[in-house]
């Protein structure tokens, strides 16, 4: 399993980056998780928009779904240029029907809802969920072949539960858009702290830290999580590779 970043940064892109979205690739399938403001361009310095094989999204705020618009007409030009291009699945939950409905494009794109509840088999991969703690109903994922697995904490403040949804990962992706000596639960954030203190709890092998901040020095989001965690401790950043 490949996991490439696409895009890291919280609420709005910083200068030619871009918000949440993550490729993910295994025996030359391509998954997108969540397409943030800026992922489409970004992303294009590794594949081409047509070359995605599905994509799944964790909830609708804008900097997870931005350039999901912007996506479909990528894939609709590509028909009017004769190119064969078939029907992508989006896949996403509908407890915001007017943004589910959103993400399709009649022969271009489809909507197709995900069950929560349910484990989601996505080309090799398999996806299970669990609901976070954010202003708008939004999904952690796990996603796993074979015997690796990454898990991707969308967004959300600290939950007792991501301990056990997240045990033994060989990767967690965990946002971090507060430092330590900061509050992030009304924000429906974690801080650096309690990135740290999840991912020791969980015994992960791998932790990386996304959603950034726009403000301070994010080294700092570094130090403040490896006071609670001693395994690898990587920052997000674009095009940063995890491969196992």
């Amino acid at each position: 399993m490949k996991v490439t970043v696409i895009g890291f940064w919280g609420g709005y892109p910083a200068v030619s980056e871009a918000t949440s979205s993550y490729l993910v690739e295994h025996d030359g399938f391509k998954l997108l998780v969540d397409c943030g403001s800026g992922a489409l361009a970004q992303l294009q310095k590794y594949v081409k928009p047509e070359e995605i094989d599905a994509m799944i999204l964790s909830h609708y705020h804008h900097d997870h779904v931005a350039d999901v618009g912007v996506f479909q007409y990528a894939r609709l030009i590509q028909t009017h240029l004769g190119n064969s291009v078939r029907e992508l699945s989006i896949y996403g939950h509908t407890y915001d029907q007017e943004s589910f409905s959103k993400l399709t494009h009649k022969g271009i794109t489809k909507g197709v809802e995900y069950d929560p509840s349910q484990k989601l088999e996505v080309g090799p991969f398999t996806i299970e969920f669990m609901k976070t703690k954010h202003p708008v109903v939004c999904y952690a994922m796990k996603i796993s072949v074979g015997n690796q697995t990454f898990v991707y904490t969308a967004d959300s403040s600290y939950l007792e539960e991501f301990v056990s949804f997240s045990e033994n990962a060989d990767l967690l992706i965990c946002e971090c858009n507060f430092y330590a000596n900061q509050d992030g639960s009304g924000a429906g954030h974690m801080t650096s702290r309690e990135a740290g203190t999840l991912a020791s709890k969980a015994e992960v092998k791998h932790l990386m830290l996304t959603h950034l901040p726009h403000y301070g020095e994010h080294q700092q989001l570094i130090e403040e999580a490896a006071a609670h965690y001693r395994g690898t401790l990587t920052l997000a950043e674009s095009g940063y590779v995890w491969e196992e």
